[in-house]
């Protein structure tokens, strides 16, 4: 197939999931917004907690989306049985690590003192945590089930899942809030504890409608061989999510430090910059599928055309979300908060985020390309160096050095996104000079 020709199918399949991963986003966005009208210090916590909660959670999916490339692949090679059989493996890894990941999740918890965040906006991010952590292992075993549904091309199942989830979010959030028993913060994450719950059951629900494919070959049974290829796939995605992840809540953490306000904007802008990412993201995650799709069927024109369209839709994207950022800030800041001081430095913030917005938006694609090829490791020693070694010392350089406050901060993500989104962009147009090996299972 010519490389113009992947753009179609890739926009065929993408389109529903920037659909889903919008709906996702609209669940913390949901809360965001409760939040706000309860005070700054429920914003900032709810911010704060969210982030915790995703930072370390993340490892978990990514090590679950180890699933992703064989899954593709299979389907690619026509062996719909072996994507299910890895889809079973996901699932039990998720349940391998949900504890880990949670005592893990409750010990940060317990150390925001550590960090110099303020007593009243710990005890309100614990309080949002204790309401969301239930929700981490049916979030993991979602990731798995939508992984495999995606792969398969069945995209409307987790589409209806995550447009009821919003509406059972909403309801459930505004009653437990302010309608019912009051219950606060606590209520705002035990809303999305159970609309995270009922997308579990509706994806696992429309994957026992797919057959599973001809063959003798048992699905459930554990397979060591399969779950180390999973793990082995997955545990670098895991700590290349992790990376960036845990690096915008420590961005958060130390903006904490520098009071509510700078708190509560930094949770502004990190909102509308979260919710733009969802659309590269999912276009990333189509890459994947289709990039992978092509190595099954041994189709090198197709693996470099599919990886490359979703590079320039990506960051086409961003490059429209970025202009809207920098003409109307201070319209988004007061969509968020009513709190005059908090959209005034927010402004300021977004404006920063949209010089970011192209770079993040290449860097989700072209590490969902690379996924889809099975080079995950890669992924993960790019995203710790960007981050960690040039965003983070670069950030806080400039937030203590220069004075620059929460502002220097996203300076220094803007540098990390950079040299990440340059990276990974490089390394799979190098590696898809010629046809990649299809994974073995």
């Amino acid at each position: 197939m010519r490389p113009n020709g992947e753009l179609l199918p890739l926009l065929r399949l993408a389109l529903p999931l920037i659909a889903v991963q919008v709906g996702i986003q609209s669940i913390s966005l949901v809360s965001t917004i409760l939040a706000g009208r309860i005070s700054a210090v429920a914003l900032g916590a709810t911010g704060l907690g969210a982030g915790i909660f995703f930072a370390i959670g993340l490892l978990g999916v990514g090590i679950v989306t180890g699933v992703d490339p064989i899954a593709s692949q299979a389907f690619g090679a026509h062996r719909p049985r072996t994507a299910r059989r890895a889809l079973w493996h996901g699932i039990y890894i998720a349940m391998l690590v949900t504890l880990p990941l949670s005592f893990l999740i409750l010990g940060v918890l317990h150390g925001l003192g550590t960090f110099g965040v303020r007593p009243e906006l710990a005890v309100a991010t614990r309080e949002y945590v204790y309401g969301r952590l239930p929700s981490l292992f049916p979030f993991l075993a979602f990731t798995a089930s939508r992984i495999y549904l995606q792969a398969a091309h069945r995209t409307r199942p987790i589409l209806a899942s995550v447009l009821v989830a919003n509406v059972i979010n909403f309801l459930a959030t505004w009653i437990l809030v302010f309608a019912g028993p009051r219950l606060g913060i606590f209520g705002l994450g035990l809303g999305s504890t159970l609309a995270t719950l009922y997308m579990m059951i509706h994806a696992a629900l429309a994957i026992r409608a797919i057959p599973p494919g001809p063959g003798t070959e048992p699905l459930h049974p554990l397979d060591g061989i399969l779950f180390r290829q999973v793990f082995r796939l997955g545990l670098p995605i895991g700590f290349q999510i992790f990376a960036e992840a845990a690096i915008f809540t420590l961005v958060g953490i130390l903006a904490g430090t520098l009071g509510t306000e700078a708190m509560a904007s930094h949770q502004v802008a990190l909102t509308l910059a979260s919710f733009t990412f969802m659309v590269p993201l999912a276009i990333g995650f189509a890459t994947s599928v289709q990039v992978g799709r092509a190595i099954g069927r041994g189709d090198a024109t197709g693996t470099k055309g599919a990886g490359m369209a979703g590079i320039r839709l990506g960051g086409g994207f961003m490059l429209v979300a970025a202009g809207i950022m920098w003409l109307f800030p201070e319209t988004l800041a007061r969509a968020l908060s009513s709190d005059s001081s908090v959209v005034f430095l927010a402004v300021t913030l977004i404006r920063i985020a949209a010089a970011f917005q192209i770079f993040d938006g290449v860097q989700a694609v072209a590490s969902g390309a690379l996924r889809g090829a099975g080079v995950t490791r890669w992924a993960m020693v790019v995203n710790l160096i960007a981050y960690w070694l040039i965003a983070l010392p670069v950030g806080t350089a400039l937030m203590f050095g220069k004075g620059l406050g929460v502002l220097g901060l996203w300076w220094g993500l803007t540098a990390g996104l950079a040299v990440a989104a340059v990276a990974l962009t490089t390394k799979f147009v190098l590696a898809s000079r010629r046809p990649i090996a299809a994974l073995q299972p």
